[in-house]
């Protein structure tokens, strides 16, 4: 039987990537994205359009490819004295609210009686334990965040269906618009590299491992 996926962002590097990588592997894919189908996470009734558009589809693959290191031109801080609420609301309503309604509105279309998988695109720097720079506060605190939101969705999901797998994962430095400017330290990956390394890491993936967060290179994350 044919997969089928929904990509959300797929307009973006990683997503873009994502979507030509599963169809030439002969998954139906369907993309959703801002520039082409005006589905904006930060817009719950947009995410609301699109799931009712979805009607009674479901899917074996749902991944969250979206994601923003710069909102509205505001900068990773670099200490906490240029913390700015509005920049920092803005990114939890991006990273964090947006993955929680995608889950709300959309989850229900995963397929119900088997392995069926929600994936996001979180970030290494979200990871509390692994904190040992400091900064880029309002960007960390918004992934910290939506890993909560995937933690807690992962326990709920697996009571409807307990094929159920729902994780974060970390992407790698990606050759994006987004990551560019700060790149400079880090070795980066095409994002067709890092498609291909984050769907190696999600077919090894049980339901024993819902609610658990993954880098590219198939090493978890701690929170």
């Amino acid at each position: 039987m044919t997969k089928s996926a929904l990509v959300l962002g797929s307009s973006g590097g990683i997503g873009s990537a994502l979507v030509r990588r599963l169809s030439d592997d002969g998954w139906n894919v369907t993309g959703l994205s801002r520039s082409d189908d005006g589905f904006d996470l930060t817009d719950p009734a947009s995410i609301a359009r699109a799931a009712e558009g979805l009607g009674d589809r479901r899917f074996d693959l749902i991944f969250n490819a979206t994601g923003a290191l710069v909102i509205d031109g505001a900068e990773p801080e670099k200490t906490i004295r240029s913390i700015e609420a509005d920049a920092m609301a803005a990114q939890f309503a991006l990273n964090a609210t947006g993955v929680a309604l995608a889950l709300r509105y959309l989850s229900p279309l995963m397929r119900q009686d088997g392995r069926a998988i929600f994936a996001s695109i979180s970030a290494r720097v979200g990871s509390i334990d692994d904190n040992r720079l400091g900064g880029w506060i309002s960007y960390r605190a918004a992934k910290a965040a939506q890993n909560q939101i995937l933690r807690t969705a992962a326990v709920e999901l697996t009571r409807r269906n307990p094929g159920s797998i729902v994780v974060a994962l970390h992407p790698g430095t990606v050759e994006t618009p987004l990551s560019a400017k700060y790149a400079d330290h880090n070795p980066t990956i095409t994002p067709e590299r890092s498609v291909d390394a984050l769907l190696a890491v999600l077919d090894r993936l049980t339901p024993e491992d819902s609610g658990t967060f993954w880098d590219w290179k198939g090493e978890r994350v701690a929170w």
